[in-house]
């Protein structure tokens, strides 16, 4: 796996009054977009902030925001956050935010405005706009949708043994239990369906504050959730939620003392790669950026 490091200070981030001038300081090459896929691998980039989270657990909007502009500038590798969000989205589309409303570990209101303020300020019309999760499958803006925009935080799960930007796209299917066998293997094969497949322009795995236990349907302890304080962003899902597995496990072995294996094991990562075709899931074929604060990256 290529691996390029790139670190930005907590600092860098409060100095810089833009989102601009953190990519400026990234010092990204402005280069001839090709595509990942073309290539056999995804970009993903892994970046952090120590200072996201406050001390009532909050995500605070203007780091979150520098944050994710940062990071989408370095996916697109331009120095001016502005292009790469013309670059995901045009002045013509309709555009569904998919966001995950579970009540103990949301995506956070603060990230869904950062995202809605830039598909507007790319040109989109605000009544083409819509953020929603449950409520998808009857919302009129998803249902025209030209692109989707797909966020979660990511949490352990009873079914599927992750809770994953893949997983995310389940509320699109009228019966979501009927992907709950062989730990919700079959997941991947949503992202194929015709009303979906190829229209999502990015995916933000929330690592701000990540579940890495769980015990039983729906569980939540704030003993199994740590502030890691990061976003994984990517076009490609599966290279996003493989690499936030990676840090999943790492935890869980650092805080169980002993190798533990997440449980059930999240067969639906893989799967979307082998067997739907969706993304690359091996580490070999994923180019991880990692941009900000690197103390217990665990990757």
């Amino acid at each position: 796996m290529a691996e390029k490091r790139h670190v930005i200070t907590r600092r860098d981030f409060l100095r810089a009054g833009s989102c601009v001038a953190v990519g400026s300081m990234i010092g990204l090459p402005l280069l001839e977009r090709t595509s990942d896929a073309a290539a056999g691998t995804s970009r993903v980039v892994l970046i952090r902030h120590d200072g996201v989270v406050d001390g009532g657990g909050n995500a605070r909007a203007d780091i979150l925001g520098a944050m994710l502009d940062a990071a989408v500038a370095a996916l697109f590798q331009v120095n001016d956050a502005a292009e790469a969000w013309r670059t995901l989205v045009k002045p013509g589309d309709t555009v569904g935010i998919k966001t995950n409303l579970w009540g103990s570990l949301p995506t956070p209101p603060a990230l869904e405005d950062a995202v809605k303020r830039q598909v507007l300020a790319a040109g989109v019309s605000p009544s083409k706009v819509a953020v929603d999760d449950r409520g998808i499958r009857s919302n009129p803006i998803f249902e025209k949708a030209t692109a989707l925009i797909n966020m979660r935080p990511m949490r352990t799960h009873h079914w599927s043994g992750l809770g994953t930007l893949l997983k995310n796209y389940i509320m699109f299917v009228p019966s979501p239990w009927a992907y709950h066998g062989n730990a919700c293997e079959s997941l991947g094969s949503i992202w194929n369906k015709p009303e979906i497949k190829g229209k999502t322009r990015l995916n933000v795995l929330v690592m701000l504050t990540p579940q890495f236990h769980g015990i039983g349907p729906h569980h939540f302890s704030k003993t199994y959730v740590w502030t890691y304080g990061g976003l994984i962003v990517s076009v490609d899902p599966v290279a996003a939620d493989a690499t936030g597995a990676r840090i999943i496990q790492a935890k869980r072995n650092l805080f169980f003392g002993e190798e533990r294996p997440i449980s059930p094991p999240p067969r639906h990562i893989e799967a979307a790669d082998a067997t739907y075709g969706v993304g690359n899931s091996r580490t070999e074929r994923i180019d991880l950026v990692k941009l900000g604060w690197d103390r217990d990256l665990l990757i």
